[in-house]
Order: C-alpha cells, then structure tokens, then sequence
C-alpha cells in the first residue's frame, strides 16, 4: 500500500527533475529570441541593434566568466552541491557564449588589402605542404613508439595532416570538387565515433544513463554549436547594410571546409535572420559540438560522483577536459578578439595568419580542436579509471 501512495511522489519528482533540465537551455533560447526582435535603429550612419554596442557584448561575456569562476570556487569550498554547480556553470556558459557572439556582430567590419599580408599569399602552399607531412609523419612516429597497439590513433593524425594539405595537393581549382576532399571531410567523423566509440564507449554510455550529466552535455553541446555558426557568420540575427529588404531563400554551391558543398541561404527581413546551412557545416560543427559535450557530460558525471561520495574537491581529468574545451571553442573568438581590438599595424598580421580562411593555420586549428577534444575525452576516462574511480561503477541517480 505504501508503495503504490509513494509512486505518484516518485514520479513528480522525476517530472521535476526532467523539466528543470531544460529551463536553462529554454532561458538561452528565449534570449537569442528577444534579441532577434529587438528593434533595428540607426545611429552615426551605422546600424545598431536597440542600442547595444560591442561593449555591451565584452561586459556580458566577462559576467559569464565571473559566473563561471565563482560558481567552480564555492563548488571547491563546499558552498553548493556539484549538481547545482552545473546549473551556475551553464548559465555562466550561455552568458559568456551570447556576450561573445554580440561582441563579434556588433564590431565594425574591417577589411584588408592583400598589400597588408606579413609574406605572400604563395607562401601558403609551402606552409601547408610542409606542416601537413609534418603532422602526417608526426602520427606514424608517435603512434608506433606510445600506441602500438592502438593504430586508429596514427589513422587519425594522418587524416588531420590530409586536412591541412589537401588544399595545395591538386592544381587550381581541382580541389574544390575532388573525391578526395569529400572523403577526408566525411571520413573524420565516422574515425572520430570509431575512437570515441573504441575507447571509452562503455563508460560514455553510463554517463549518458545520468540525466544530469546527460542534459548538461546536450545544453553545453547546443550552446556551442550555436556559437561556433554565429561566429563563423552561418546564424546571425543582427541585419547588414546592402541586404535586400524583401525574403530571400537560395541555394548556391559554397566552400567550406575543403570542397565545395550546396548550401541554402535564408534571410527573413521582418525577424531579422540571416541563416546559411550546409552538409559541410553541418559535419564540421555537428562534430566538434558533440566532442565539447560528451567532454561537458563527463565533468557533470565527475562531478555528480564527487556529490554521491561526499567529495568537494576537482576529479581526476575534469581540469584537462575543461583546459582542452576552452583553447578549442575560445581560439577563433581570441583571433577575431586580437583582430578587432588592436592596432592596424597588429591586426593585418593576425588576419591574414590566423582568420583568414585560406591560410594553413585556419585548417590547423580545426583539425587540432578535433584531435584536442578526442585525446581530452580519452585521456579524462582512462585517467579517472587510473585513480579508481569508476563513472561506471556508481550507479546513476
């Protein structure tokens, strides 16, 4: 009898439970909704969005972090519950996020002459040539002295040196629509699932079994990915100048990420919204936000061990998973940083190097973020496995 009064109260509270879990990520997209329409004014010649400026941005995403930092300091000192640490933690996020995507839409466009490049544009095919062997033969070194017997390792190094050269291997404009291309960009991932799945398959799957851990990988996933389109200029809800003032919706061939890919554009004047998909887009940023939120689902679950054991103290792991997580989401925001903020004698350089899409350094720091979050992912799992601690072993909720 007491069973069948204690199930009704069971089951509220897993509804609870379940729901919470998506008030955070409802609250960010009802905050990307409310700045979608607010109203466009114009100001000094320029458009601004409801009179926010780039500055705005820089505050709020400086809050996210302060968030972030004092949330991670009372989780330390035992102030809050791990679990309740994950809810400061994303809020942080989705601020840090959403400052940094205004300060990238709401800074002055700047553009550069190719006489403003620190070395020629001819410089790029030694670069990548070279840098591209260099990691091809970094691979087979390092996989045969340190994995011997995990060969999948070299496999991916060797794909992520193809990534980098490629470009420059074929003549002219061959490259566009080559085979090859197609192949190395739809290759990485079922490589990248392969490992994942190889390597810490097991324990993913019982993190995934915690529903905490769980809906914070997706929420932190989200969060990303919307960052990483509305940086690259894929999402934007903040109107041009020189855009046409009637709906647009196109679908044009477009490069990105090696070859070329047909992409739909779309741009809805009364919102505004400006957005661009493409199957290339979709591989590239479906694939680094699933690795930051398997990562962010593995600190959760770390975290939620720490709860369960009475514990206050960083798991074995976490600090690599979030180090490895911040250099791979931050570093194009600190380039376009870097390139808005300083001088022009400063910002050419760093352009030209680092964000402009032809240089080898762009491809490198893609296939880097790749293999970054991939060694993050495997090296926190067998870490904690080292230290006897097991996500596997405590049972979920």
């Amino acid at each position: 009898m007491s069973s069948k009064r204690r199930r009704p109260r069971d089951e509220a509270i897993r509804g609870r439970s379940h729901c919470g879990a998506f008030r955070p990520l409802s609250a960010f997209v009802l905050v990307v909704v409310m700045l979608a329409h607010t109203p466009v004014v114009s100001a000094h010649g320029a458009t601004a969005t409801g009179g926010l400026a780039h500055g705005h941005g820089t505050f709020l995403a400086l809050g996210g972090l302060g968030v972030i930092a004092a949330t991670i300091a009372f989780k330390r000192i035992g102030r809050i519950s791990p679990t309740a640490a994950l809810s400061g933690v994303f809020v942080g996020l989705v601020m840090t996020a959403l400052g940094a995507i205004l300060f990238e839409a709401l800074s002055p466009e700047t553009t550069y002459s190719g006489a403003s490049m620190p070395f020629p544009r001819s410089w790029y095919l030694p670069m990548a040539l070279s840098v591209g062997f260099l990691v091809i033969v970094a691979s087979l070194v390092i996989g045969r002295l340190r994995w011997p017997t995990r060969p999948r390792y070299s496999f991916l190094g060797i794909l992520a040196g193809l990534w980098i050269a490629y470009p420059y291997l074929l003549p002219g404009n061959a490259s566009d629509s080559h085979p090859l291309g197609y192949a190395i960009v739809l290759g990485t991932p079922i490589l990248v699932g392969y490992v994942v799945w190889k390597d810490v398959g097991i324990v993913i799957r019982a993190v995934l079994r915690d529903r905490a851990a769980r809906w914070f990988g997706i929420g932190v996933g989200v969060v990303v990915a919307l960052f990483f389109v509305s940086i690259t200029g894929y999402l934007s809800f903040f109107p041009e100048e020189g855009l046409p003032h009637e709906r647009v919706i196109v679908v044009l061939p477009a490069i990105y990420q090696l070859v070329t890919w047909p992409t739909l554009e779309m741009y809805l004047p009364h919102i505004p919204l400006f957005v661009a998909i493409s199957p290339g887009q979709l591989i590239v940023v479906g694939l680094l936000s699933t690795l930051v939120g398997l990562n962010a689902a593995v600190i959760a679950r770390h975290w939620r061990v720490e709860e369960q054991a009475g514990m206050t103290q960083s798991t074995a792991g976490a600090g690599a998973i979030v180090g490895s997580c911040t250099c791979g989401c931050c570093g194009p925001l600190v380039a376009k940083v870097a390139v808005l903020s300083a001088g022009p004698s400063i910002a050419a350089p760093l352009y030209w190097v680092f964000v402009d899409t032809a240089s080898p350094l762009s491809a490198l720091f893609i296939v880097a973020s790749i293999v970054l979050f991939v060694g993050s992912l495997v090296y926190s799992v067998e870490t904690a496995r080292q230290s006897g601690e097991s996500t596997a072993v405590i049972p979920a909720d």
